[in-house]
């Protein structure tokens, strides 16, 4: 019962969201692809900086020479965190709104660059390592930044829904429960993808460089 209860608010929760959920999909995809364009218009000097810093990073990781695993998730937890609950706060505000948006889309550019120059560099081998370095936490982290996202500009709207149309009241505080417990649930997704990028990342990079580079 409880899992059919369950299934059903999240079945409503898309219905109700379902354009915006849209909207910022399209959003962060546009934020990938626009990372991606940015490589590109780099001058030869940055990537050539910027591929020496890599190959140190990847020689240092073939070496084992890299920070614990529990400190790379700690700190990997803490940022994603941080991202997510100043997404959640600027939710609680009309103001926030276009905010969220941008973080959003930033997110998406951070994503299509980190591919991109990889890619660029290294080609095969760079896809290979951004698969294993990038795409494993990202499976679970792009899904739980849209949903972020898209909870956080829905709130908002309903709250300029409420302020300035005024066509209908809806309590505050029981609307305001279930964005933020729908936020603490999230938490556990950004510990699953903290762990992938700490103690799953590491291994599979050492493993394609040994192999590949």
């Amino acid at each position: 019962m409880r899992t059919s209860g369950f299934k059903q608010v999240i079945a409503a929760h898309l219905e109700e969201n379902r354009s915006i959920y849209l909207f910022t999909t399209v959003l962060f995809l546009m934020g990938i692809i626009f990372g991606a364009i940015v490589v590109n218009s780099m001058s030869l000097t940055q990537k050539h900086d910027l591929n020496l810093y890599l190959m140190q990073f990847f020689g240092q990781v073939s070496e084992g020479h890299v920070a614990a695993s529990s400190e790379i998730f700690s700190q990997s937890f803490i940022h994603y965190a941080k991202y997510i609950g100043l997404m959640w706060l600027l939710g609680l505000s009309i103001i926030g709104l276009p905010v969220i948006l941008i973080l959003l889309f930033i997110k998406g550019v951070v994503v299509g660059f980190t591919v991109g120059f990889l890619v660029n560099q290294l080609g095969l081998q760079g896809f290979m390592l951004s698969f294993v370095a990038v795409m494993p936490q990202n499976f679970i982290l792009v899904p739980v930044f849209i949903i972020v996202g898209t909870s956080g500009t829905a709130f908002c709207i309903k709250m300029i829904r409420q302020q300035f149309l005024r066509k209908q009241v809806m309590p505050f505080f029981p609307q305001f429960l279930r964005y933020s417990f729908l936020i603490l649930c999230i938490g556990a997704a950004v510990g699953i993808a903290s762990f992938c990028e700490a103690y799953l990342s590491p291994l599979l990079m050492k493993f394609v460089i040994s192999s590949f580079m």
